[in-house]
């Protein structure tokens, strides 16, 4: 890694400023994009500019290199002339975000949503012991009045650190549901983090905030505020920011008359003429109006209220039967069993509305349920809540037990492709790979949760599992090792007339794998180790005896970038690939869509994956 940090250090730095203008227009209820070819979308701060690209330098504090264009926002930060928070000039209340962005080495920033409430972003690659304070946490609160060691509180460390290395591109997603207050200004209900999703993993679940992080704005809460990107401790960089705006009434169910019918109902019964064995109003949609647990049907007519036009898409629960949701006479919403979706356009104000629950099955719970989003409404639920999840299936997880576990399975790729001859190995690093046995190629390698193996176990499943991680893919299955006249020539697809042989494996203490094969005639030994702190893993891959015109292929992608003697950076700024000092000449070639990085290989190739 010291030579890494040496070349690494080369890579020039060049900065390049412009305040072009432009205009940022708000809606409701639509994901909008904050448009990065100038800053008129923020309160101007001085360390912040738009660029084209951004290069950070993964192994040198603060380093970075700008390259001119549109697109990115960046911070630069200097020691001496400190950093500066951005605040944009869009209000929010609820909103969900998106939004990429990529951390210096040792940078700390952060979200801040309304100004208030501090989502942390931080170099926090390696860390083991995730807190509140590291890339993901919901930041604390602070009283100066509290006891020294208590005045911090109410942080909340992400459930675990999937953090990636800085100078690649992270993706992190936001739910956000904003304080309420009553016609008075009172406080009603505190603001929410629903969800936060970093690189492919939720991390935040729910959690209550009983007022604003430490940092914010202001302590004075309110229903709306700006989005607020720090700036004051370290360099960071965002891009492709998105979000949608919930600031519109909800939707009220009015008038509401039901009545309840005995018997086993495949569908309804004449209303005008049959008996009903209970009726009356209700202020809430729910299966409660009823005493009866089996054999009925219960019916509701009534009106739906919204404030904003547009189209609205309802989901309706009706378990252990089946059930009908129409809008002015016509069905929205047909469920023949369980539960059903369906869309309409509504216009502002009230449209009659009617819907019916038949349950028929004995086992299942009564139990009525509603769900309504629409333009600038975010899904909630419209009925009571007792809705039981009798269709859900409750994940079967792989956890690693001990320092390394193995299982051989089918594995299903992001890409929708499957490997019948999957090893997976896990780590208690929580850095996990997919090898394919086939073709004695790495074929994917992710961070996080192990593996979920609930199409393998649940009901009689289909033999396979998949990556519980947001995995990085090394192209589709090839063979890693063949005999090329030229460098130029095409790489074989498949094991035909190579003597592809697979041998096996052997654990170390550890439960380590090397892998083994024979191909071309000489006996290869894969080893992956697994970096100190998680950050990647080291390949070493060794041939018994020396054969012509072998190449390697190391990976396929739709990028690869040479930015420094043997260090690669890979998809759009995904991870890092370096290969090391005995390896042979590496080759960057066009591969169909791709490209691919062979290298020729006689004894032995060591190559490292950073992400």
């Amino acid at each position: 890694m010291n030579k890494l940090k040496r070349m690494l250090c080369n890579v020039p730095v060049f900065l390049w400023i412009c305040f072009p203008l432009a205009v940022i227009a708000q809606s409701n209820g639509q994901q909008n994009k904050l448009p990065l070819t100038d800053l008129s979308a923020f309160k101007l701060a001085k360390s912040w500019q738009i660029a084209g690209d951004v290069i950070m330098n993964p192994e040198k504090a603060g380093a970075l290199s700008i390259v001119k264009g549109t697109g990115v926002l960046v911070n630069v930060f200097d020691e001496k002339k400190k950093g500066e928070d951005l605040l944009t000039q869009m209000q929010h209340g609820d909103m969900d975000m998106e939004m990429d962005y990529m951390m210096a080495r040792g940078s700390n920033s952060g979200i801040y949503l309304q100004g208030l409430y501090e989502i942390q972003l931080a170099d926090s690659w390696g860390a083991t012991d995730a807190k509140a304070s590291d890339n993901g946490g919901i930041y604390e609160r602070w009283d100066d009045a509290r006891p020294e060691g208590q005045r911090g509180y109410d942080g909340h460390a992400p459930r675990q650190n999937v953090t990636r290395a800085p100078g690649v591109w992270q993706h992190i997603k936001i739910s956000f549901q904003a304080p309420k207050f009553d016609g008075a200004g009172k406080k009603t209900e505190n603001a929410r983090i629903l969800l936060v999703e970093l690189n492919g993993i939720r991390i935040q679940d729910n959690v209550e905030l009983s007022g604003p992080t430490r940092g914010a704005l202001s302590q004075q809460e309110t229903a709306n505020g700006p989005l607020r990107l720090q700036g004051d401790h370290g360099s960071v960089a965002f891009r492709n920011i998105s979000y949608t705006l919930y600031n519109k009434p909800r939707p009220e169910l009015l008038n509401l008359n039901y009545a309840v019918y005995k018997g086993k109902f495949d569908g309804e019964p004449d209303y005008k003429t049959a008996a009903p064995e209970a009726k009356g109003t209700s202020v809430l949609l729910s299966s409660n109006v009823n005493t009866l647990q089996n054999d009925f049907l219960i019916h509701y007519t009534g009106d739906i209220k919204v404030a904003e036009p547009g189209e609205y898409s309802f989901n309706l629960s009706v378990p252990g039967g089946s059930g009908i949701m129409r809008v002015a006479g016509n069905p929205v919403v047909t469920v023949k069993e369980n539960g059903g979706t369906g869309k309409v356009t509504l216009k502002a104000g009230t449209t009659p509305f009617d819907l019916y629950y038949s349950k028929v099955v004995d086992w299942a719970r009564p139990a009525l349920g509603l769900v309504v989003a629409g333009p600038g409404v975010r899904e909630y639920l419209i009925s009571d809540g007792n809705v039981p999840s009798s269709d859900m299936v409750d994940p079967i997880l792989i956890n690693v037990t001990g320092k390394n576990s193995l299982l051989r399975c089918f594995i299903d790729l992001r890409d929708g492709k499957r490997v019948t001859h999957a090893i997976n190995v896990g780590s208690s690093a929580q850095v996990h790979y997919t090898y394919d046995a086939d073709n004695g190629m790495l074929v994917q390698l992710w961070r996080g949760g192990f593996l979920d193996a609930t199409p393998m176990w649940h009901d009689r499943g289909d033999g396979s599992s998949r990556a519980t991680g947001f995995a990085l893919q090394f192209g589709s299955a090839k063979p890693a090792i063949n005999k090329l006249s030229d460098a130029t020539a095409a790489w074989g697809s498949d094991t035909t007339g190579t003597g592809f042989k697979t041998i096996g494996y052997k654990l170390d203490k550890d439960k380590k794998p090397a892998f083994s094969y024979s191909i071309y005639g000489t006996v290869v030994t894969d080893a992956t180790t697994v970096l100190d702190g998680g950050q990647g893993i080291e390949r070493v891959i060794e041939l018994q005896q020396p054969a012509d015109k072998l190449y390697y292929r190391v990976v396929a992608a739709d990028k690869i970038e040479e930015i420094g003697k043997g260090l690669y950076i890979i998809n759009d700024k995904s991870y890092y690939l370096h290969l090391s000092d005995d390896s042979g000449k590496p080759i960057i070639r066009n591969s169909g869509l791709q490209e691919e990085l062979i290298v020729p290989i006689s004894k032995k190739l060591t190559y490292s994956i950073l992400f």
